[in-house]
């Protein structure tokens, strides 16, 4: 191809002509009832924005470990205090996006912002009591930990539940699109993906961690301890009569208090996996068992 015809194809009329394409609706989103944003005001969340927020919370969270850029002779409130005014000048944007493309879809109402902000906020000292379990429990189940400091400075395990329980309390409240991009933004950097619906306990370990998946409706209890590549999926999707999956359904499985799950387990359906229990690596479930089973490649293959 010539020079003078990548021109031509790149000429201001033939630019605009695939911008008006582009933005013309698809035909599968129509169909479905799904609008596509028809102005800039209304705009996906950013993710470079939310990751920004993240690191501000995370440094909120955990006071002298992951401080913002500035001045170092700050002490740790004067840390704290930057790290949450960032989040709180920042993420209202990231919520009035949210909503505003769910509002386009018709999917949602729109909240008021400030209320859900508020409300987020006030949740953080729970939400830093809960990591703080969740740090011990890397350090007692991981005999490599030196100390705690390490787990919550390196672990990707942790940098995943963080995101997630920060996520999750953003979902508790309503918020659309903006939780799922905070556990996506974790996937990408650590391979574990974990959706914000999911309700998790306190003192949960992820070992390694890549690979691991915690579907929408997953309920895990206290003190779970949870190696790569373990799945909690779902086995099918209950759907309508027009063949469409129905949403929300309970269909990911349950595991309840000190479940020890090693690598690559697979558990599929609403199963419950009973108090105690300890699934070995490569296990694949579709059927509950009882509190305190052990349960390994070998003794599925013998029964």
């Amino acid at each position: 191809m010539s020079e003078q015809t990548q021109l031509n194809l790149a000429s201001p009329a033939r630019l605009r002509t695939l911008a008006e394409a582009l933005c013309r609706p698809m035909d599968a989103r129509t169909s479905a009832g799904h609008a596509l944003p028809t102005s800039c005001a209304q705009r996906m969340p950013s993710c470079v924005g939310l990751d920004e927020i993240v690191r501000a919370l995370r440094s909120a969270l955990f006071p002298g470990y992951f401080c913002l850029p500035g001045p170092a002779e700050g002490g740790l409130c004067d840390q704290a205090l930057a790290a949450l005014r960032t989040a709180a000048e920042h993420l209202p944007d990231q919520i009035d996006r949210g909503f505003s493309l769910a509002a386009a879809a018709g999917g949602y109402p729109r909240d008021a912002t400030d209320d859900i902000l508020a409300e987020f906020l006030a949740r953080l000292p729970k939400v830093q009591a809960v990591l703080a379990t969740d740090a011990q429990a890397a350090y007692d189940g991981d005999p490599a930990a030196t100390c705690i400091e390490e787990t919550i400075a390196t672990y990707p395990g942790l940098l995943a539940v963080t995101h997630y329980r920060l996520a999750r309390e953003l979902h508790r409240l309503g918020v659309p699109l903006v939780p799922r991009i905070i556990t996506e933004l974790a996937h990408s950097q650590t391979g574990i993906d974990i959706h914000p619906g999911a309700e998790i306990g306190e003192s949960f370990f992820i070992d390694h961690g890549t690979g691991i998946v915690i579907g929408e409706t997953a309920i895990v209890g206290r003190r779970v301890r949870m190696y790569q590549g373990v799945t909690l999926g779902a086995l099918s999707f209950p759907m309508d009569h027009d063949g469409n999956p129905l949403k929300g359904r309970p269909r990911h499985p349950i595991v309840e208090d000190d479940v020890i799950l090693y690598a690559g387990a697979t558990l599929l359906g609403r199963i419950t996996i009973g108090r105690g229990s300890v699934i070995g690596g490569g296990v694949w479930l579709t059927e509950s068992v009882p509190p305190g089973t052990r349960l390994s490649m070998n003794s599925q293959a013998m029964g």
